[in-house]
């Protein structure tokens, strides 16, 4: 319990440059007290005390703005920065390593009594205001941009951004100051000409589907009008 804590507290330390101590993280970081009341409502949630474990994550929620359901597992080092307002699901699961920021959701789109929750993998960071939802793998490594709303599996060290997500680059991902891409996002994506450039091309490819399918619909008519006009001639 304790090696867990100081690898939480680690983890504070290395991705938020406005934490001066470890007594500091302690006492003063909203998200770290979030994960140790969590693991509080997991420890008894599994050992069958399903109502106890709710009403410690109640708690937990009411104390710090960070409403984690008891049956969801995260793993060692997870970092929940500012923390208010997320939301982590029943099934969800959060590997080693993963940053959270304020507003992240880890939800559901199913009514059903299974996985319907993400699993998270290691070292992925989660911008704020996301929405990841479904029953799908953010892979290692991989990042989300703020607000984007992720409704598919996303491949290792990729990173998605946009409503609905979509890849925006592939970079692997280095946990610990200066490397450490807060919110998820590299600020040398939005002047990378690639990036730009694969951005135009998606689009273009776009506009000329749209046009092949609106062509595509003219012949088929243009066909079936021919088909028909045999007929009214030998009628």
């Amino acid at each position: 319990m304790f090696k867990r804590l100081r690898d939480d507290i680690r983890a504070v330390a290395e991705r938020d440059p406005a934490a001066h101590s470890k007594i500091e993280i302690l006492l003063c970081y909203p998200g770290l007290h979030a994960v140790i009341w969590h693991r509080i409502a997991h420890a008894v949630w599994c050992r069958g005390f399903k109502l106890l474990g709710r009403l410690i994550s109640n708690l937990n929620r009411l104390i710090t703005g960070i409403e984690i359901h008891p049956g969801a597992v995260l793993g060692d080092g997870v970092f929940i920065d500012h923390g208010m307002g997320v939301v982590i699901g029943e099934t969800a699961v959060v590997g080693n390593n993963v940053t959270l920021y304020q507003g992240v959701t880890l939800g559901g789109t199913s009514g059903e009594k299974g996985k319907r929750h993400p699993t998270i993998e290691d070292d992925v960071i989660i911008g704020a205001g996301a929405a990841v939802l479904g029953p799908f793998t953010v892979g290692k490594g991989a990042r989300v941009g703020s607000n984007a709303v992720v409704l598919k599996a996303v491949p290792a060290g990729a990173t998605v951004v946009g409503i609905p997500a979509r890849e925006a680059g592939t970079k692997p991902v280095t946990a610990g100051n200066p490397c450490f891409p807060a919110y998820g996002t590299d600020p040398a994506l939005a002047d990378d000409p690639m990036a730009k450039m694969l951005d135009r091309l998606c689009r273009q490819v776009e506009r000329l589907e749209t046009r092949i399918g609106g062509l595509e619909r003219e012949l088929a008519e243009a066909k079936s009008q021919r088909e028909r006009s045999p007929e009214r001639m030998a009628s």
